[in-house]
């Protein structure tokens, strides 16, 4: 079973800059594609990013492009969310997660989740 940990949440000022990163452990990591999503106080959770195994398909949400940068290293079994210029609308629980097949936009294609880190931008 593939287990999930990010690290990196925290407070920020906006137009700041904060690197999440999701480290995986029990299973294999770099045959599968890995995604983050986000959740605000009161709204649901929604995608932000995601990388294929080979690193050669990435995506965005319109709300993080050309300010968000995700990345894997395979050898280390992490993936990496690169957050600049935040504004306090990114404030919201960070998560990763593993993707063995399906659309990246539905979280139901996501097998395994880790538990979150905290990412809060103030103004």
């Amino acid at each position: 079973q593939v287990q999930l940990v990010e690290s990196g949440g925290g407070l920020v000022q906006a137009g700041g800059s904060l690197r999440l990163s999701c480290a995986a452990s029990g299973g294999p990591f770099s045959i599968y594609a890995m995604g983050w999503f986000r959740q605000a106080p009161g709204k649901e959770r929604e995608f932000v990013a995601q990388i294929h195994w080979s690193g050669a398909r990435i995506d965005y949400s319109d709300s993080v492009k050309g300010r968000f940068t995700i990345s894997r290293d395979n050898a280390k079994n992490t993936v990496y969310l690169q957050m600049n210029s935040l504004k306090p609308e990114d404030t919201a629980v960070y998560f990763c997660a593993h993707r063995s097949s399906g659309s990246y936009l539905l979280e139901r294609n996501y097998d395994y989740w880790g538990q979150g880190t905290q990412v809060t931008v103030s103004s």
